[in-house]
């Protein structure tokens, strides 16, 4: 297996805090953000790029501002990658402005439907430092085959 790399699309106060912790959890981490102007604030070692990074079946990329303009070609340019696992964060609540913006680029369903939406663990996250961390417990969860929560296998399992 090769190195686990975490993506954090777009420069935002969750991105930040994806790739501190995820860095301390292993993660080779990237920041792609294609405006280069909003790069302002990255840590020392902290990749920072502008095009679509090699993305392999050991990446994982979430997408950290669901309002963007380029929302559609950035997700459009990740699924044409075989990336392990795509995510976009946002409020279960609401209708994830992603699929429109897919749909729009002629994308197929079956593309559309590999981005998760809401990503991480249900637990009433409401802070940068909190979403960063239900986002990776719940990529952790999803790596590890875990469904993530209190329920375990009984003894012997």
């Amino acid at each position: 297996m090769s190195e686990r790399l975490l993506v954090a699309v777009f420069a935002t106060p969750v991105a930040s805090f994806l790739l501190r912790y995820g860095k301390d959890l292993g993660y080779k981490v990237v920041l792609f953000e294609p405006d280069g102007a909003r790069v302002t604030d990255v840590e020392d070692g902290l990749d920072a790029l502008t095009t679509v990074p090699d993305l392999g079946p050991d990446a994982d990329v979430v997408v950290t501002d669901h309002d963007r303009p380029e929302l559609g070609e950035v997700l459009k340019a990740v699924l044409d990658r075989p990336t392990r696992w795509v995510g976009v964060l946002g409020n279960p609540r609401h209708a994830g402005p992603h699929v429109a913006a897919l749909k729009a680029l002629d994308v197929p369903d079956t593309e559309i439907a590999r981005v998760h939406r809401p990503v991480g663990l249900n637990i009433g996250s409401r802070t940068p430092p909190e979403i960063a961390v239900a986002t990776l417990a719940g990529l952790l969860a999803d790596r590890n085959g875990r469904p993530g929560g209190f329920d375990f296998p009984p003894p012997g399992v």
